[in-house]
């Protein structure tokens, strides 16, 4: 009993920290230009598409890209819930992709969906 006592004190200690944190729209700009801006800029195809429009957007449609196969063949929409899906695991998302990085760290995922999802809405970080 005293184990188990423990244990829920243990975790109870720790689920404060795992409660869902607002996103920090700055943060996102910068993890975007640090971590996506080798492949991705915002109004211009690089190696990625320009994202700038992303939110909203039917995956693998924009027409002045060339995608993979695989997303070229993609039925969903990015919705802020797909993107941070496909940063979780591109591959998980959309088989036989092309991307092959993805952002590891959960607030890191949600600051950058949150960044982008705020051009879509005409509010992006300064």
């Amino acid at each position: 009993m005293l184990r188990a006592g423990l244990g829920l004190s243990l975790l109870a200690g720790v689920l404060p920290a795992a409660v869902a944190q607002p996103a920090d729209l700055l943060r996102g700009r910068h993890l975007f230009e640090s971590r996506c801006g080798g492949c991705h800029s915002l109004d211009q195809n690089r190696v990625g598409p320009a994202l700038g429009t992303v939110v909203g957007r039917p995956a693998g449609k924009q027409a002045d890209f060339a995608y993979s196969p695989a997303l070229s063949r993609a039925t969903h929409v990015w919705t802020p819930e797909k993107l941070v899906a496909w940063l979780a695991d591109p591959e998980a998302l959309v088989p036989g992709q092309a991307m092959g990085y993805r952002l590891d760290d959960a607030g890191d995922r949600r600051d950058v969906v949150a960044f982008l999802r705020s051009l879509a809405t005409g509010q992006p970080a300064h």
